[in-house]
Parts: structure tokens; C-alpha cells; sequence
């Protein structure tokens, strides 16, 4: 009597240390995921050989641990594997989990026993129910068992690896008369990290992404670029949902992800600055609405605009005489940057378009005696305007007018 107490106080002790250790390391790495499991039984006749695949393994399955027994026609399972993996803490984080869980698991079994084999492949699998030896197999129990307990790791096992979605037992009857009942149970482990589904693969289709940028040859940091990009992508999307993104959603999160990461890096001047070349392309390419859109969209609505990017769209505004939206983007690059008489000048050409004319003389004479550069003066500014305003058909009968305030 005595001994069967100790007996029991030290189950106790182990499955309270085991259930100690699981609230901590189940929740920071990990999990046993107790719904997408296997939990199989088949009837062997005598010599007979059945196959049993698994469910299917989640992403970021990084181990398995798998349970066979069999059992007499009126014996039952104590507990479920999944029930006696609750007592198992993280088994990549202590050694003693494997053999904790071949401990507790094969605490139960008839008399019958059972060679088994496991497959990676199905077609390996099926050519294994009528040969003699399981040529494939990643893993053969040839000494018949009656109760199996066993844990398999991805890193280090033939049998399955990150991209592997199922396994294939394949069970073979030792018996010479009697027929036989076969219990398997499968319970995976999904490491957090890696259930996100960023593997080498999936990082490098990603890597291209950021590498096949224009804006990348410019940067001082590439590498430290490279990796907080990826770092932005993959904690805020899986890979799955990455991928699964609508053409349109994936080039926003793109575009966000660099944003970020190019803050992160100190170079996010250069960000904006390709911005403002993309715009100015498409200006110069003749679809000015995108330009408008580009500069307002992806600079001035994010409150990151200078008076250079007033400037830019001033101009847009101009020339396809929305004159009213060009003064407001000129006088508001104006007090962003006083001292720079361009918008000055410009504002001269909007009252001049708008019948302000002595307003736009007004502004003619108090500055046409400085440069709008160090080597362009404001008389040359303005005939290369003027040129440009004509390019555009925008009404020239004032012209000469504010040229010979000019002489």
C-alpha cells in the first residue's frame, strides 16, 4: 500500500511540473494544436496491411508526436494524446519532453502487436500494401510493437519538413489468426514563428521586391534597408496573406512597408524625392491628373510636403488654368519658404491670367531686379514661362504687356 502511494505522489509531482512549465513555454513559442489532429483506428485482419494518412499539418508544424497502440476488442484508451500533451511542455525547449511523452503516452496496450512504416509520399505508401519491404519508407518499425510512442522533428527527421502536409502510416498485422484493432493518434507542434510562413523561400520572393527598386540604388544603408523591410512585411502579414493580397492592397502595404523602413533608416528624404521624380515624369509624359494625384496623395495628404512640392503642384494647377488652386499651392509654399521669390513670380503669372493686372505688374517691379537663381535672372524666368504657357494654350494677350514692365 505503501508503495502504491509514492507511486502516485510522484505521477502528481511530474504532471505538476510538466503543466508548470507548458503555461510558459506553450505560449511564448508555441503550441500542441489539439484540433487539427489524427485520431484513426482500423481492424487488421491476420497479415493484412492498411494505410492511414494524417490530417492535414498546419503551417508551422516544426514537430510531431505520435501514438499507437493496440488494443484487445474490450479495452479502451485512458486518455487521448492530445489530453497527456497537456502534461508536455515545449519539446524543443527541454530534453526530457521526448521522453516525457514516450512515458506517459504508452501507458496502455493489448496483447496484439503490429509492424508500421512511414511514408512522405502516398504513391510510396500504396506500393508498400503489396511489396515485402518498404523501400521509401522515412522511417520502418520492423520488430513488431504493441504500443508506440514517438516524437518527430522537422529539423532533424527524413520524414517531413516545413512544406510536408501529411504523413502515410502503413500498418501490417503480426498476427497469424486474429484480427486487430489499431489506434493512431498524430498531434502537432506549431511554433509560432514559423506558422507566419516566412521560410528562405518566401523571404527571397520578397527580398526581390525591395531589391528590384529604382529608389534602392540610392541608398546609402541597402542592407539594413533589406532587412527592415522584410522585418515590416512579415510582422504585420503572414505569408499566406501576403500573397493573398489584392494586386492594389499588396502595392499599398509595399509601399507603406518601405516608408517605414526607410524612416527607420534615417534615408526617408530619399523616399519623397522619388516620389516627386515619379510625378514629375508623369507630368512630363503628359498625364497631369496623376501627377496632381501623386503629389497629393503620397506627399501633401501625409502632411510631408516642402515648398518645393508647392511649387511642383502650382505649376500643375497653372497650366491647366486652375488658377485658383494654383495661388492657394503657391501662397502656401510662400510661407513655408519666404525668402524664395519663384513663388513671387508666380503668383504674378496667376493675377495675370485671372485679370489682376496691376497686381502681377505690381510684383514685376519690385523683383525683377533679383535672380530667381544664381544664374538665371527674373526677365529670363519669365520668357521661359511665357514659352511654356503657349506650349499649353493658355491666353497670351497680356504677355507683352508684363514685358515692357520689364525693360
Amino acid at each position: 500500500m505503501k508503495l502504491n502511494i509514492l507511486l502516485v505522489q510522484k505521477i502528481k509531482i511530474v504532471v505538476l511540473f510538466f503543466s508548470a512549465t507548458i503555461a510558459s513555454a506553450q505560449s511564448k513559442d508555441g503550441y500542441w494544436d489539439n484540433v487539427r489532429t489524427t485520431n484513426e483506428t482500423i481492424i487488421l485482419k491476420a497479415g493484412e496491411k492498411k494505410v492511414i494518412k494524417t490530417a492535414d499539418f498546419p503551417e508551422g508544424t516544426t514537430e510531431i508526436v505520435y501514438r499507437i497502440t493496440l488494443l484487445d476488442d474490450n479495452q479502451k484508451l485512458s486518455s487521448s494524446l492530445v489530453s497527456v500533451l497537456k502534461a508536455i511542455p515545449d519539446p524543443t525547449g527541454i530534453s526530457q519532453g521526448t521522453a516525457g511523452v514516450i512515458f506517459l503516452a504508452s501507458s496502455i496496450s493489448g496483447d496484439d502487436k503490429t509492424k508500421y512504416a512511414i511514408f512522405s509520399q502516398s504513391k510510396d505508401a500504396e506500393e508498400f500494401l503489396t511489396a515485402e519491404k518498404p523501400n521509401k519508407a522515412c522511417l520502418y518499425q520492423e520488430t513488431p510493437v504493441n504500443k508506440e510512442a514517438r516524437l518527430l522533428k522537422a529539423k532533424d527527421s527524413d520524414c517531413f519538413n516545413a512544406k510536408t502536409q501529411n504523413l502515410y502510416f502503413v500498418f501490417e498485422s503480426d498476427n497469424w489468426v486474429m484480427k486487430e484493432k489499431v489506434i493512431l493518434e498524430v498531434v502537432p507542434w506549431i511554433d509560432n514563428k514559423a506558422s507566419r510562413g516566412w521560410n528562405n523561400d518566401t523571404k527571397k520572393e520578397l527580398l526581390k521586391v525591395a531589391q528590384n527598386l529604382e529608389l534602392a540604388k540610392s541608398l546609402n544603408k541597402k542592407e539594413e534597408f533589406y532587412a527592415l523591410f522584410l522585418e515590416n512585411i512579415s510582422k504585420k502579414y503572414k505569408a499566406s496573406e501576403y500573397n493573398q493580397l489584392l494586386t492594389v492592397e499588396k502595392n499599398r502595404a509595399t509601399e507603406l512597408a518601405i516608408e517605414e523602413s526607410l524612416r527607420q533608416t534615417g534615408e526617408i528624404n530619399k523616399y519623397y524625392g522619388a516620389i516627386r521624380n515619379k510625378s514629375v515624369a508623369l507630368f512630363n509624359k503628359g498625364k497631369i491628373q496623376e501627377a496632381i494625384e501623386v503629389i497629393n496623395t503620397d506627399i501633401i495628404n501625409k502632411n510631408k510636403a516642402t515648398s518645393a512640392d508647392y511649387a511642383l503642384l502650382g505649376g500643375y494647377y497653372l497650366v491647366t488654368k486652375q488658377f485658383a488652386k494654383a495661388e492657394q499651392a503657391y501662397n502656401t509654399g510662400l510661407k513655408l519658404n519666404p525668402s524664395d521669390i519663384i513663388f513671387q513670380l508666380k503668383l504674378a503669372h496667376v493675377y495675370m491670367f485671372t485679370n489682376r493686372l496691376s497686381m502681377a505688374k505690381a510684383l514685376h517691379k519690385s523683383f525683377s531686379n533679383q535672380n530667381i537663381e544664381s544664374n538665371k535672372t527674373w526677365k529670363e524666368q519669365v520668357n521661359d514661362d511665357f514659352k511654356e504657357f503657349q506650349k499649353f494654350g493658355l491666353p497670351s494677350e497680356n504677355f507683352k504687356k508684363i514685358l515692357r514692365v520689364l525693360e
